[in-house]
């Protein structure tokens, strides 16, 4: 094929941008001007529906008061951890921000596809670790760039990953089960690369109280994709139980006879006849209209009909015999 040629000379490109240069040339004079147009990214991923951040806010809340119990009973101390708010961003921003060396473990929720991250930043490892052999919590600072975590300070991340898993297990039961399965560790997050950069991620940071050498966090990192399985369970706020606890069964039959207490009014149609509106328009007292009389009259409640009567007269009074009842879903003639 052979080469495209320039519709326009060099010369005549330059003459066309000295003319609009010096306002010879009229612009902004196509079609459809007033058009707003929006910029659109056809590999970005839309995260305006799906998944509700605030519930996983709700999961956040209750998996802290079960870290911190956790972490009491192995590491005797409870750190004082705040949740930020969940928020959705794109992985390679995630990324920007962190500075190795950190605690990156690469873990799988099953039953969700992918992988997640848990980063742990080191002042909550050496802040653990100083805890649990009876110090005060004390951190060390800032580690210098390629220094690994020793196999104690190794051993205080795997006791520290346990509760996590353990704790975020529980706090999403009542979503959905999931479980953790520890894949790899690094210690410099562009290495872990669980999602491509503009893939988006849904990251919340679990502040730890801050020290003297600064605050510690640690993140949950999950793949947005991750979650899509389980949009429709996130999008509901309350989360309730199977039914069968007791505390249900007591509701239940207190509902129940709060429903039985309810007053009904009643109505007994006997019979219904059409006529055109000239007719009835020109009636007057004593005019008589017939009907066919059906072998039943029928209890009505609100429009509904409930039961098949017989209409008859108890104690000088007008009364009602039942000869059966009728299903609401049945679709029966009225009479």
């Amino acid at each position: 094929m052979a080469d495209s040629q320039p519709l326009l000379s060099p010369e005549e490109l330059s003459a066309l941008s000295q003319a609009v240069d010096n306002g010879s040339l009229q612009v902004d004079t196509g079609y459809n001007m007033d058009a707003q147009v929006r910029k659109h990214d056809l590999t970005a991923e839309d995260s305006s529906l799906g998944i509700n951040v605030m519930s996983i806010d709700m999961i956040n809340e209750r998996f802290i008061r079960l870290f911190r119990l956790g972490m009491l009973e192995v590491l005797r101390t409870s750190p004082r951890m705040n949740p930020t708010r969940a928020q959705i961003l794109r992985f390679g921003d995630y990324l920007k921000d962190l500075r190795a060396p950190l605690s990156v473990n690469i873990v799988r929720m099953t039953p969700l596809r992918g992988y997640a991250m848990v980063v742990i930043e080191p002042t909550v490892v050496f802040s653990s670790l100083d805890s649990f052999f009876g110090g005060f919590g004390r951190g060390v600072g800032q580690l210098p760039p390629g220094r690994l975590f020793t196999p104690t300070e190794t051993r205080i991340i795997k006791i520290i990953l346990q509760v996590f898993f353990r704790s975020f297990k529980e706090a999403w039961s009542p979503v959905t089960a999931v479980d953790f399965e520890h894949v790899s560790s690094e210690i410099n997050p562009q290495f872990a690369q669980i999602a491509d950069e503009n893939d988006l991620v849904v990251l919340t940071r679990f502040e730890a109280e801050a020290t003297s050498h600064g605050a510690g966090y640690i993140d949950m990192v999950i793949p947005y994709v991750a979650l899509k399985p389980v949009r429709d369970l996130l999008r509901s706020r309350v989360q309730t139980g199977d039914g069968n606890e007791e505390s249900d069964k007591v509701w239940r039959q207190q509902l129940a006879d709060a429903v039985h207490d309810a007053e009904l009014h009643m109505q007994v149609l006997l019979g219904k006849l059409q006529i055109p509106l000239s007719q009835l328009q020109t009636m007057q007292p004593g005019d008589v209209l017939p009907f066919k009389k059906n072998d039943h009259a029928r209890m009505m409640v609100r429009d509904m009909p409930i039961y098949d009567v017989e209409v008859g007269a108890m104690n000088g009074l007008m009364a009602v015999k039942i000869v059966e009842s009728i299903s609401p879903n049945a679709q029966k003639s009225s009479p």
